[in-house]
């Protein structure tokens, strides 16, 4: 099954609930579409705000990328790091990240999903207690957390760089991630279950992983599998998404980026 993380075992789901937590992580991961988000209940850069827009400043003024999927050459490497802060092209990028998690439904992007080499990625999503995060950060560094410490716990993940299909995959049940923001200014995020699945799940696309490699050879044959048939619908929807925003959706071809 998945690659072992260390220390702890894994929660088992039965398949009932492991078919109702599938879609429950597909829910989250349903972005919002207008209005604002509930007062209290929103974290920006690891801090509260009392109120935020449903569709992020970025994802506004954001463009659509392209998102690479497995097998593109720039998913398997690690990415350099982040080195001109401040600049009008890393801002922009940021944006294009943002829009781009929006209309593809996710609750996060890296950097290499959208085709450039930078230990970047942005977030925004609802956690299981109904608290939203968003935000960004440049080279992440992930706390090391003590065997003592580790608590492990299995539940369906999903990337949109393998779109369609969702796997249980063990995690740790906490993570604490330090970075810069864009401008170059230290951030640090703490996250608990589904928010620190995610900031787990990103930083290891910054290494060049995917978390189909976690998994062990028969789930990922399925996984694979089951992206093959899919994908076609889920660009679909993307592109449905996109036009609903007012944006365009970049047809298949060469990644742009750099």
């Amino acid at each position: 099954m998945a690659i072992g993380l260390g220390g702890g075992s894994p929660k088992r789901e039965s398949g009932r609930e492991r078919d109702g937590a599938r879609e429950a992580a597909r829910e989250r991961e349903r972005g919002p579409e207008h209005g604002r988000s509930t007062p209290g209940q929103v974290r920006v850069q690891g801090r509260p705000v009392a109120s935020f827009p449903l569709v992020s400043p970025e994802a506004e003024r954001g463009s659509v990328r392209r998102i690479t999927v497995v097998g593109e050459e720039i998913l398997h490497r690690p990415c350099r790091e982040v080195v001109e802060f401040g600049s009008p092209e890393l801002a922009r990028l940021v944006d294009d990240m943002f829009a781009t998690n929006q209309v593809a439904e996710g609750a996060a992007i890296a950097a290499n999903q959208v085709g450039v080499d930078l230990r970047l990625f942005v977030w925004d999503m609802t956690d299981e207690w109904g608290v939203r995060h968003v935000g960004h950060i440049a080279n992440p560094v992930l706390d090391e957390v003590p065997a003592a410490r580790r608590r492990l716990v299995e539940e369906p993940e999903g990337c949109l760089s393998v779109p369609g299909p969702y796997v249980p995959l063990a995690r740790l049940d906490r993570a604490v991630l330090h970075g810069r923001d864009k401008d170059g200014a230290p951030v640090t995020v703490e996250g608990r279950g589904y928010f620190a699945r995610c900031l787990q799940h990103e930083t290891d696309h910054l290494h060049g992983r995917l978390y189909l490699d976690r998994l062990a050879a028969r789930p990922r044959r399925s996984a694979l599998r089951e992206m093959a048939s899919s994908q076609d619908a889920v660009t679909a929807r993307r592109a449905a998404r996109a036009a609903g925003l007012g944006k365009e959706y970049p047809r298949s071809g060469p990644v742009t980026g750099s």
